[in-house]
């Protein structure tokens, strides 16, 4: 802390950038603490310091009895865009700080017959949030939209989620 504004350590930012980006410990990480996510073929595709990009297939898997990509899964990949870039800050932070899902919301536009992709753009909100969440000692709140999108770049889902973040003492 300096001057009363929270840096974060650029080091470990950039070493779990690197971590996530790492296929091979990435996935193990994903199969050891949410299996679901991997067994549904939930992956990261990108991790920037404003953008995290996520995939999930459609494959038997993650099927609904409709054809297309159960919602879930697909709440999964959205979810994994918003909560990726927080674990990154969270862990890079001076103190500790605890993090929740308190929220979501969705939009299904049309029918994931194949890969969606989630993007959350929103990462310079949530870094913020975290940083007040620090500075002030308070619990402080986020919502990031993540959109899906087809191959074709055809929205498919709209998510908000909704993040929860307190300092620890």
């Amino acid at each position: 802390m300096d001057n009363g504004i929270t840096t974060f350590n650029t080091d470990a930012v950039q070493s779990f950038q690197k971590f996530a980006q790492h296929p091979f410990k990435f996935s193990a990480y994903l199969f050891w603490k949410l299996p679901a996510a991997w067994l549904s073929g939930v992956r990261l595709k990108s991790l920037e310091a404003d953008t995290c990009v996520t995939t999930v297939p459609f494959r038997w898997l993650s099927q609904n009895p409709f054809r297309s990509t159960y919602f879930a899964c697909l709440a999964m990949a959205a979810e994994l865009s918003t909560g990726l870039p927080a674990m990154m800050y969270v862990r890079s932070a001076p103190r500790r700080v605890s993090m929740l899902v308190t929220g979501m919301e969705s939009t299904f536009v049309k029918k994931a017959t194949g890969v969606t992709t989630f993007t959350c753009s929103e990462l310079p909100l949530l870094r913020a949030a975290i940083e007040r969440a620090l500075n002030d000692n308070s619990a402080e709140t986020v919502t990031l939209r993540s959109e899906g999108r087809d191959k074709d770049g055809i929205l498919i889902a709209s998510f908000a989620i909704t993040w929860s973040f307190k300092c620890k003492s």
